[in-house]
């Protein structure tokens, strides 16, 4: 476990120069540590070396790490990540502060009228999620239907647009990736531009593109928070949930 301090320094040194070379300020670039199938230990020790935001893919194994790190929950803030089914969506508006991961009209609805059975908590904090890649086996809407999708959760009372959510296919090659991210910044923009006036948009400000393996290319093309949890925790086991 005592990697997991050496590990964030060492990702937080990554982000800095990626950063700086794109002209922007280290600061503005949020780190999500993606917990998803570590013990609530590691999440406590990452949160003692100055980590904050950590994003879980498993309803059911983040609600109980959740709970069981109740004390620290004024400190902690919990992202929803992963593919979301219409089954999960109560546990989700009810202990997740953000979700990355809205792909279609029915699971925002579900989320918002659900968070409002919680009348103490904010609102639900969301990004839509973009199929960048156009595979059949990921999660996420079309570039022609984000729009549509970003319009209607701003109608809904307890959601509050953040921004969109990538996950491109993996690619070892620069030049390949940052052109993935790049088209989701564009669209980011456009959205941005359609919209620079309407209330619903005020807070649409956060992409959220980038991995352990992809993180400098995804800044450079205007990632705002980098999800990142193989380069933090170590390899994980995979797990069926």
């Amino acid at each position: 476990m005592n990697s997991i301090v050496v590990n964030l320094a060492q990702v937080r040194q990554r982000i800095q120069p990626a950063a700086l070379a794109a002209n922007r300020e280290p600061e503005d670039i949020e780190l999500l540590a993606v917990s998803k199938t570590f013990p609530a230990s590691a999440i406590e020790k990452a949160m003692h070396a100055g980590q904050s935001a950590f994003g879980e893919n498993y309803v059911q194994e983040a609600v109980e790490k959740i709970i069981q790190l109740t004390k620290l929950r004024p400190w902690l803030g919990w992202h929803f990540i992963g593919p979301l089914q219409s089954n999960k969506t109560r546990e989700v508006a009810e202990y997740f502060d953000w979700v990355h991961s809205v792909d279609r009209l029915k699971i925002a609805q579900r989320l918002s009228a659900q968070r409002g059975e919680f009348p103490d908590l904010a609102p639900l904090q969301v990004c839509v999620q973009i199929n960048v890649s156009e595979e059949d086996t990921k999660s996420g809407v079309s570039f022609v239907e984000v729009e549509e999708l970003c319009n209607t959760i701003t109608s809904l009372p307890k959601l509050v647009l953040r921004g969109l959510m990538a996950i491109p296919a993996p690619n070892p090659d620069p030049n390949t990736q940052r052109k993935a991210f790049a088209a989701v910044h564009d669209c980011f923009r456009q959205i941005q531009a359609n919209h620079s006036h309407d209330l619903g948009y005020q807070s649409f400000d956060t992409l959220s593109m980038g991995m352990s393996d992809d993180l400098e290319a995804a800044i450079a093309e205007g990632s705002t928070m980098v999800r990142i949890g193989t380069a933090i925790f170590g390899k994980r086991d995979k797990i069926n949930k």
